[in-house]
């Protein structure tokens, strides 16, 4: 797989990273088909109605999401890579962090209102959502970044070689066991397919700024 882009975010760590294999995770909820890529990527299909949400605004809990997960040691950050070609409302991919049913974020890129949108859902007993749209990110290749710092974690975003931005910050038990890796839902359609191309982790943020 390709290394990392370079990190031009003073508040992110420089040192280069180690690939994960995708036979690392285990599927919260196996998709309609994952297949490893000619290019080393790994190519997800999601359910249709999959979905991660619980309670907020819409009244109903959904935990069929397809996340693909292992264990996430706080000294180390989380990558996911993946192509956002994305068409139908609620189109969805990026990271997810877990620590129980009831606790857990997902960051990544989610096809909204006619554009894809860059946010997070954090999820403690009931779910959040906060977004921003970024239509000139369809179709091109994001990197969503997680770093456990003290009682929090940091998630940034960038599309190709583009500065980061930051997403969240939101709360995590320092003392908490967590996982991490790439998920994707299609709550509104069937055959939607994503393009992972990178699961890796590298040194994490020394700072917020």
């Amino acid at each position: 797989m390709d290394d990392a882009a370079p990190i031009d975010n003073p508040a992110v760590a420089t040192l280069a990273g180690r690939e994960l294999a995708w036979k690392c995770g285990a599927w919260t909820t196996l998709p309609v088909a994952a297949k490893e890529s000619d290019d080393g990527g790994l190519l997800v299909t999601a359910a249709e109605g999959s979905d991660a949400w619980r309670h907020t605004g819409y009244g109903f809990v959904h935990e069929d999401e397809h996340a693909l997960l292992d264990d996430w040691d706080r000294g180390s950050a989380v990558e996911v890579r993946f192509v956002a070609a994305f068409e139908a409302q609620f189109d969805q991919a990026g990271l997810m962090i877990r620590v129980d049913a009831e606790h857990w974020i997902k960051a990544g890129v989610e096809f909204a209102d006619g554009a894809p949108q860059v946010g997070a859902v954090v999820t403690a007993g009931k779910s959040d959502w906060s977004v921003a749209p970024v239509p000139e990110w369809a179709g091109r290749e994001v990197t969503i970044r997680a770093s456990r710092l003290e009682d929090a974690v940091i998630v940034r975003a960038r599309v190709e070689e583009e500065p980061w931005r930051l997403v969240r910050l939101a709360p995590l038990d320092p003392a908490a066991s967590a996982q991490a890796g790439p998920y994707c839902c299609a709550p509104s359609r069937a055959g939607l397919t994503v393009a992972f191309t990178s699961w890796r982790l590298t040194e994490p943020d020394a700072a917020l700024h």
